[in-house]
């Protein structure tokens, strides 16, 4: 076994641990996430998928962010207790701009680097950042667009050989399908 495949084990690993901790809504999902993230960032720049390399760097400090968030919304919800947030209408407008606007960009940017898969890469990088930002916020919503975007990073890590990363993803899928169910039950409007 050489480095990158032990390094895709540890983030298949830390990624499953943190979407349990996700699912559960319990901060110790985000220090998980800051190791995944390290980990994913490292095996996709070697793979030169340039936007998930930059989405795991943005995974990483997202989750000092979601970290503070999540604290401050758990001591206004109640120790425990799954906390929602309603998704506003202008978030809502305002992330399918920047989905349209940032996807166009990123393909074309990571054209001129080389990326062979440019617009897939894009699209869930770009998706993927909307979704890290609502799941700070406790936007059930979160979890659908997890859904796309996990599909559509199983396909990238699939097409490059990435096997562990390629199952990583595919449970992420299944993870949000639950995660959405448990939150629905479970969750508390704050």
């Amino acid at each position: 076994m050489d480095i990158v495949q032990a390094i895709e084990i540890f983030a298949f690993v830390t990624g499953i641990a943190y979407v349990v901790l996700e699912i559960l809504q319990k901060n110790a999902m985000w220090v998980l996430g800051l190791l995944t993230g390290l980990a994913c960032a490292y095996s996709f720049a070697i793979q030169r998928n340039w936007g998930m390399t930059g989405l795991n760097v943005y995974y990483i400090v997202m989750s000092v962010i979601g970290l503070v968030q999540w604290r401050k919304d758990g001591a206004e919800a109640g120790e425990g207790v799954i906390h929602l947030r309603p998704l506003p209408v202008k978030t809502a407008l305002w992330s399918a701009v920047g989905f349209v606007v940032g996807s166009l960009a990123l393909i074309a940017v990571f054209r001129a680097l080389g990326d062979g898969m440019s617009a897939l890469d894009a699209t869930a990088t770009v998706l993927s950042v909307i979704a890290t930002w609502w799941l700070t916020r406790s936007y059930i919503q979160q979890w659908m667009l997890w859904v796309v975007a996990n599909i559509l990073t199983a396909a990238l890590c699939l097409s490059n050989g990435q096997y562990w990363m390629t199952a990583l993803y595919a449970a992420y899928v299944a993870s949000a399908v639950y995660g959405y169910i448990h939150w629905k039950k479970k969750g508390v409007e704050i």
